[in-house]
């Protein structure tokens, strides 16, 4: 669907150079040699105007125009087409605007269902981040790839698998939740066997990646996803940076992902204003708005998480956020997704498992249940999609209070300067995000281990950089380089 910038929006959008959809370029004559990293950018993060025939001039835009714009135009949108140039096809519409007596070429590049996006080779894959450009780590490569296979790993076959390694008590504590909360639905009368075949929990004889993660024996899922744990943190201040404790409660491992949404929603209730007991089984019909909204995005991380990325979900619960945390990003923009709640599950099976049991609506991602936070509370709910992740935060103070606090703390780290080393850090894990202490020992010279271990605490403490999973199979996110 074509998305338009009439010249009035286009005009206020140059009052700010801050958009992170939004590119400006001279082109004059020529496109310039680093649009192809803008379009890369837009293609594999959240799509994006590029507006030709302005020059950006420090904090200000001027509308120089551009030459021959019919060639200019016909040059970008071939370019776009050709597999010799980029590995994929790109969506693109074409606008022209006069403004000043100038010709103004515009732009927008859709987000691809291909990614990643790159330029002859696949090391010019390029990812927006704030209002530039910047090259796709390897992890953030890998997460693309793997969202090639959106919707569909969830209902391969396990190899090596049989019914016997469900576990047998969260199955049978499965089928019964499905009897008293849904009474009425047809796979109620069902045998097991037709049940498992029916939901896809069983396939050929093997048990489905889905049917696996939410009811198998928790050694079985250990063999295919070597890694497998969800984590919920209660951090006893506003960030880690302030935290006297790292943490003052984190779960313990659970069986499978049916165990954990019990455990994790018991544990989210504490965070309410409900005033209705919750039964055993971890379902109130009367339960408060707040809680639901936490319920909804709980089950929304459980069904839509990459359970096959290196980064594992979580909550944390800090003074003034609840943070809900999942590897794979959301299949569309936070924007289309607020306006049109799209049935469109990283994991289908286990949407159906949970919609079975009414603990969602339908397979959607519960925006529209997340936000009614705000109704109950009066603080707001923020999303944030990543290439590799997204974010989903309930805030549990006015974000007004939070940004002025942010801002504050932002005025003093100013003063905080970065050394040469720590410089090469930053660089070297944005490119190589799952880098031991000794790998960067080896590629940054005049450093020891103990050297590297040192400045990784100070960039850690100074939020430049954050641990994403455990110390073996985590890796690091840079958070800002500047």
């Amino acid at each position: 669907m074509p998305l338009t910038l009439s010249k009035a929006q286009l005009l206020s959008r140059l009052q700010d150079i801050e958009w992170d959809d939004f590119e400006v370029k001279a082109a004059a004559a020529e496109l310039p040699k680093n649009i192809w990293e803008t379009v890369s950018a837009f293609a594999n993060t959240a799509g994006g105007w590029i507006l030709l025939g302005i020059s950006e001039m420090g904090k200000r835009f001027e509308v120089t125009g551009v030459q021959k714009a019919e060639k200019l135009e016909q040059n970008f949108t071939t370019t776009l087409r050709n597999r010799e140039k980029f590995n994929a096809i790109i969506e693109v519409d074409s606008y022209k605007y006069e403004i000043e007596g100038n010709r103004v070429l515009g732009f927008y590049v859709h987000l691809s269902e291909h990614k990643p996006i790159y330029f002859n080779s696949l090391r010019n894959t390029f990812i927006r981040s704030g209002s530039g450009d910047q090259r796709a780590s390897e992890s953030e490569i890998n997460a693309m790839f793997r969202d090639q296979a959106f919707g569909t790993m969830s209902a391969q076959p396990v190899p090596n698998t049989t019914v016997k390694d469900l576990n047998a008590e969260t199955y049978r504590r499965f089928r019964q939740y499905i009897k008293d909360y849904n009474p009425g639905i047809a796979y109620n009368k069902l045998s097991n066997d037709q049940f498992n075949e029916k939901l896809e929990i069983v396939k050929d004889g093997n048990l489905t990646y889905g049917g696996l993660l939410l009811l198998g024996k928790f050694q079985k899922i250990l063999n295919h996803f070597s890694d497998f744990h969800l984590d919920f943190l209660e951090i006893p201040a506003d960030s880690y940076a302030e935290a006297k404790t790292r943490y003052t409660y984190r779960l313990d491992e659970q069986e499978n992902l049916w165990e954990y949404y019990f455990v994790m929603i018991q544990r989210l209730k504490i965070y309410t204003n409900s005033v209705y007991k919750m039964d055993s089984m971890g379902f109130a019909r009367d339960e408060s708005t707040a809680l639901e909204a936490l319920r909804e995005a709980l089950v929304n991380m459980l069904m839509h998480a990459d359970y096959f990325s290196p980064m594992k979900s979580r909550i944390r619960v800090f003074d003034n956020r609840i943070e809900f945390e999942n590897p794979g990003n959301f299949p569309r923009s936070v924007d289309e997704l607020l306006r049109v709640d799209m049935t469109i599950p990283r994991n289908p099976v286990l949407a159906r498992l949970f919609r079975c049991t009414k603990l969602c609506e339908n397979a959607g991602y519960g925006f529209d249940k997340m936000l009614t936070w705000k109704k109950s509370t009066g603080f707001e709910v923020t999303f944030e999609n990543r290439v590799d992740s997204c974010l989903a935060t309930f805030w549990r103070v006015p974000m007004v209070q939070t940004t002025q606090k942010t801002t504050q703390k932002t005025t003093q780290k100013t003063t905080q300067k970065r050394s040469d080393v720590q410089i090469k850090i930053l660089e070297y894990l944005a490119e190589h995000p799952m880098a031991s202490r000794q790998e960067l020992a080896d590629n940054i010279s005049n450093i020891t281990v103990d050297g590297i271990k040192y400045n990784l605490k100070k960039l850690q403490e100074k939020e430049f950089i954050v641990r994403i999973g455990p110390d073996k199979g985590g890796h690091w996110q840079v958070l800002k380089r500047n």
